[in-house]
């Protein structure tokens, strides 16, 4: 015998069928399952791509920087450092600035793997974006860049 639920399961089913939020988690897992398969052979996953890349400028960027880039509070950041720093990839600096700061690099080491990472982003975005069909990338991107 089931229970009554003081939601209506019609309710429920709206939600399923409509919810951004639902919706857009289970995009954002699917991609990261497909960059996280492509990237396995270089020992990387889709969030470390995402994070060295944001590293990858003329002047290594305050961690403030790249938190607010990734949408990622500092903490989270500094967790999600810790295992490329191990790994030699990125190097943690006081800000010569302002010795309260710190900023990020990549050690010569991750700038070999970014370019090794680099082509295999490049086949697996364009397999995705073929998937989606003509048109659709650029209407995707538009709409979660106005939704962040």
């Amino acid at each position: 015998m089931s229970k009554p639920s003081q939601v209506p399961y019609d309710v429920t089913i709206l939600v399923r069928d409509t919810c951004l939020c639902l919706h857009v988690q289970r995009a954002a897992r699917s991609l990261a399952r497909r960059f996280d398969e492509a990237f396995r052979p270089l020992g990387l996953t889709h969030g470390q791509f995402s994070l060295m890349m944001s590293l990858n400028r003329p002047e290594p960027p305050k961690i403030s920087d790249v938190s607010q880039l990734l949408a990622m509070d500092r903490t989270t950041l500094t967790a999600n450092l810790k295992p490329l720093e191990r790994r030699g990839m990125v190097e943690v600096a006081v800000d010569k600035n302002d010795r309260r700061g710190r900023r990020l690099s990549l050690t010569a080491e991750g700038e070999s793997l970014l370019k090794e990472a680099t082509p295999i982003w490049i086949a697996a975005h364009a397999q995705i974006e073929k998937a989606l069909g003509e048109g659709m990338p650029e209407t995707l991107r538009g709409a979660l860049m106005k939704l962040s």
